[in-house]
């Protein structure tokens, strides 16, 4: 199993950037797609940003142009650089990771998340 630890969280003004960091560990016999979601008070968590095995990215149209995620195959860690940041992105931030374990079976992993507070 595939288990990852967030961190980069914290409080910025807005207009100002945070770097999120998910770092993986264990073993996988492939990892399909990394990616970001938030999670606002009382909203659903919906996709930020993902990163697929072939290297193509996706954002949500809300943080296109400003969000950028990136990985570190050698530290096996994620990166989300959040530039222009705006109040409603607000959220708890959590690193996803699905794919395949060594059993052939899929596997959807989550991290604990991490809180991006954004002040007017």
């Amino acid at each position: 199993q595939v288990h990852l630890v967030e961190s980069g969280g914290g409080w910025v003004q807005a207009g100002g950037s945070l770097r999120l960091s998910c770092a993986a560990s264990g073993i996988a016999f492939s990892i399909e797609a990394m990616g970001w979601y938030s999670q606002a008070p009382g909203k659903e968590r919906e996709l930020v940003a993902v990163l697929s095995r072939s290297s193509s990215t996706d954002y949500a149209d809300s943080v296109e142009g400003r969000f950028t995620i990136s990985q570190d195959n050698a530290k096996h860690t994620v990166y989300l650089q959040m530039n222009s940041l705006k109040p409603e992105d607000t959220a708890v931030y959590y690193c996803n990771a699905r794919g395949l374990s060594v059993y052939k079976v899929g596997f959807d992993s989550w991290g604990q998340g991490t809180q991006v507070t954004v002040s007017s």
